[in-house]
C-alpha cells in the first residue's frame, strides 16, 4: 500500500498542534507519514520575543528544539529547510535543499512585520518577529546605552537615550514593560541616572491595546503612566531616520531606536504559492482551514498565515493570536484525519478564552473566560501557567521544567513575579559542611543499629544484643509484639517505670532535663494500616528492618560524597516523615526535615560527585531520549 504522506510546512504553534495531533492519531497507522519543514530547528515561543529583546532571558530560554519535542514520534521526520514553491498539480512541496511529495499539505508559516510601506521603517527601524529580531535589539539597546553614557553632546545623547515602541498591541506594550524592568539595571552598568533613559509609545489608533476590555486597557495605561512612559495617541508616524522619527502632525522625535509592532501581515514566501489572498496578503481558507481554490488538492492553511472570516463573530478573520493559531492547526489535522478515515469534516469555530499582556515581569492585566478580569501578581501567575499548560499541551515535560527554571529561579536582576526571592544565587560551597554533617548524622543513627551494644572499634561484638540485625523486632507496632506472659511482665514493667518518667515537653532542641515528645504519640490508624500491608508479620518485619538500616547506611554515604544528594535528601525527608507518623521520631529532631530541603539545592555539585556524575547522566540520558540534537535536520540532497 502507498504511503499517505503529510508535509507541514512551518513548526509555530498551528504547525506543532497539528503535527503532534496528526502524530498521535496516526500512530497505529503504518501507512501515514508527516513531515514538518522549518527554516529553523527549533520552535520559538513567539510570545515571550520581549523577554528576549528586554534582556530578561537568554534566546535558550524560548527556543524548543523540535528534535525534543518529536523525538519519540517514529511517524515524524523533521526537515530544517525554506520552502520555495508548490507544485500543486503534481503535489509536491521544493524546498532549498531538495522536495517533498504530499497528500495533504498544511501551509503555517506565520507572519511578519507590516510596516504598511511606511519609509525608513526598514532601513532604520526594529522589528520583533524572530528570534533573529529580539537579539537585535537587545544589542542595539546595550550598545546605544553605552555610548549615550559617554556621549558630550547632551541633545544628541538625549536622543540615543529615548527609546520608541511604534504600536501599542500586546507586542508593543510587552516589549516596554521590559524595557521599563530593565533601565534601571542598563543605567548601574552604564552609570547613568534610570531616569535619564526615556521610553515611549507611539499608537496610531485614539486608544491603547484594542484588543482588552476598556476597563482592562485604563489599568495598563495608568500603570505605565506611573512608571514614566509617555504615551502618544492618534499619532501615525509617517517617516522614520536613522536619529528621529516624524508624526503626521509634522512633529520630529529625536531617538536612535524605534522598535516597530504596529502589524503584521503574512509570510512575504507564501506569494510565490499562488494561491488567492486577502487583507495583509493572508491566503484565504473556507470553514475546514483547506485553501481556497484547491480544496480538491489536499492543502490547508493555518495560523497567522489563514484569511478566514468568522461567522459567528460578525465576519471578522481569524485572529492572529496563540488560541487562533492553535485551534486552526488542530481543526486542519481533524480535517486531514477525517478525510482519511472517510467520517465527516469539522468546521472551524474559533474559541477564544479571553485575553492578557504582561508589563514587566511583575504586573500585567488580563481578561479570562471573557468574565474574570485580573491585574498584578494574579494576571501575571496566570499568564505564567496558561504558558505552563501549553506545554502539557504539546507533552513536553522537559521544556516545562526549563520554562520554569528561567522564569523563577534564573532570572536576574529581581525580573520575576516573586520579585527575585526565588532566584537569588548563592554558591553551594557554604553548604558542603552541612551536607557532611548531615550525612554523619544518619550515618551515626544507621552504626547504632548495626552496633547495638557493641563497640564501635570491636567489629567482633556488632550485631549482637540492641542490633537491629538480631532476631529481634524493634518495629514498636503492636500487631509484630510477642504476647506472652513473660512479655506481658515486661510491658507492665515498662509502663510502671513510664510513670516515673516527667511528662513529655514540647521542644525545637533538647533542653537538660526534659523528656522530648514525639511527634506523633501513637500511629494514625490509617498509616498504621498501610505498615500492617507492608509488615504483616515478624518475619518481614526482620527483613525490613535489616534492609531500611543498610539503606540508611548508603544513604548516609551518599550525601557525605554528594552523589545523588537531590534524590538522597528528598529520600531522607519521606523517611522522616514515615518515622513521624510511625510514633518513633522526636520534635527535638524535626530540623532533619529543614536540612534536607536546603540541601537539595545542589549541594553535591561542591566538593561532591555530583560536580561530575550528574552531567554524565544528563548527557547520557538525553542522547539515548533525544538523539543527536543538531541545528539541522533531514538534510536531502
Amino acid at each position: 500500500m502507498t504511503k499517505t504522506e503529510i508535509v507541514i510546512v512551518g513548526a509555530g504553534y498551528s504547525g506543532i498542534a497539528a503535527t503532534k495531533m496528526l502524530s498521535k492519531k496516526l500512530k497505529k497507522n503504518p501507512d501515514a507519514h508527516i513531515t514538518l519543514i522549518d527554516r529553523h530547528s527549533y520552535q520559538t515561543m513567539m510570545t515571550e520575543l520581549h523577554e528576549v529583546a528586554g534582556g530578561r532571558v537568554e534566546p535558550e530560554a524560548i527556543q524548543y528544539d523540535l528534535q525534543r519535542l518529536f523525538c519519540k514520534r517514529k511517524n515524524v521526520s523533521i526537515v530544517t529547510d525554506t520552502v520555495t514553491t508548490i507544485d500543486k498539480e503534481k503535489k509536491v512541496v521544493k524546498t532549498q535543499q531538495g522536495s517533498y511529495s504530499f497528500d495533504y499539505l498544511v501551509l503555517g508559516m506565520g507572519g511578519e512585520p507590516n510596516d504598511f510601506g511606511t519609509p525608513g521603517v526598514k532601513e532604520h527601524g526594529f522589528t520583533l518577529w524572530s528570534m533573529d529580531d529580539a537579539i537585535k535589539i537587545r544589542e542595539h539597546i546595550e550598545r546605544t546605552v553605552a555610548l549615550a553614557a559617554v556621549e558630550p553632546d547632551e541633545a544628541k545623547r538625549n536622543a540615543m537615550l529615548n527609546f520608541v515602541v511604534c504600536g501599542s498591541g500586546f507586542t508593543g506594550i510587552e516589549m516596554v514593560g521590559e524595557l521599563i524592568d530593565w533601565k534601571d539595571r542598563l543605567a548601574k552598568n552604564n552609570k547613568i541616572k534610570p531616569e535619564d533613559i526615556n521610553l515611549m509609545v507611539v499608537e496610531a489608533a485614539p486608544t491603547i491595546l484594542n484588543m482588552l476590555d476598556r476597563n482592562d486597557a485604563a489599568k495598563a495605561e495608568k500603570y505605565l503612566t506611573k512608571k514614566g512612559v509617555s504615551i502618544l495617541k492618534d499619532m501615525p508616524i509617517v517617516e522614520v531616520n536613522e536619529d528621529h522619527i516624524v508624526l503626521k502632525s509634522g512633529e520630529k522625535i529625536p531617538t536612535h531606536t524605534l522598535i516597530w509592532t504596529a502589524g503584521v501581515k503574512a509570510n512575504s514566501d507564501a506569494e510565490k504559492f499562488d494561491i488567492p489572498a486577502a487583507r495583509a496578503n493572508r491566503l484565504v481558507s473556507n470553514e475546514y482551514m483547506q485553501a481556497k481554490g484547491f480544496e480538491d488538492k489536499g492543502i490547508y492553511v493555518v495560523g497567522d498565515l489563514v484569511y478566514f472570516e468568522e461567522s459567528d463573530k460578525e465576519n471578522r478573520p481569524t485572529p492572529q493570536i496563540v488560541q487562533a493559531a492553535e485551534q486552526t492547526g488542530l481543526c486542519a489535522a481533524k480535517n486531514i484525519l477525517a478525510t482519511i478515515n472517510g467520517t465527516e469534516k469539522e468546521a472551524y469555530k474559533g474559541k477564544y478564552d479571553g485575553f492578557m499582556v504582561s508589563i514587566g515581569s511583575k504586573y500585567a492585566v488580563a481578561c479570562v473566560f471573557d468574565k474574570y478580569h485580573l491585574s498584578g501578581f494574579f494576571a501575571m501567575l496566570m499568564k505564567h501557567i496558561i504558558n505552563l499548560r501549553y506545554f502539557f499541551d504539546i507533552r513536553s515535560g522537559y521544556y516545562m521544567f526549563q520554562y520554569i527554571m528561567h522564569e523563577f529561579f534564573r532570572i536576574k536582576n529581581e525580573r520575576n513575579i516573586f520579585r527575585g526571592h526565588t532566584s537569588r544565587n548563592s554558591n553551594v560551597l557554604w553548604s558542603v559542611p552541612l551536607r557532611i554533617f548531615y550525612g554523619c548524622v544518619w550515618l551515626v543513627e544507621a552504626m547504632k543499629k548495626v552496633v547495638g551494644n557493641g563497640k564501635v572499634l570491636q567489629p567482633s561484638t556488632w550485631f549482637g544484643d540492641g542490633s537491629w540485625f538480631t532476631n529481634t523486632v524493634a518495629f514498636p507496632f503492636e500487631w509484630l509484639q510477642p504476647t506472652s506472659d513473660a512479655t506481658s511482665g515486661a510491658s507492665q514493667a515498662a509502663e510502671t517505670a513510664a510513670t516515673a518518667t516527667p511528662d513529655p515537653t514540647f521542644g525545637l532542641s533538647y533542653a537538660f532535663g526534659e523528656e522530648p515528645m514525639l511527634v506523633f504519640k501513637s500511629m494514625p490508624d490509617w498509616f498504621g494500616s498501610i505498615m500492617k500491608f507492608m509488615m504483616p508479620n515478624t518475619e518481614v518485619a526482620l527483613f525490613m528492618q535489616k534492609f531500611m538500616t543498610l539503606f540508611e547506611v548508603a544513604l548516609a554515604l551518599a550525601i557525605i560524597v554528594g552523589l545523588f544528594t537531590w534524590l538522597a535528601n528528598a529520600t531522607t525527608i519521606v523517611l522522616v516523615v514515615m518515622f513521624c507518623l510511625s510514633g518513633m521520631f522526636y520534635w527535638v529532631n524535626i530540623w532533619f526535615l529543614f536540612v534536607a530541603f536546603a540541601l537539595m539545592n545542589g549541594s553535591g555539585r561542591a566538593f561532591g560527585l555530583d560536580k561530575w556524575v550528574i552531567p554524565w547522566i544528563q548527557r547520557k540520558l538525553g542522547n539515548w531520549w533525544y538523539g543527536d540534537v543538531k541545528s539541522r535536520y533531514g538534510e536531502k540532497s
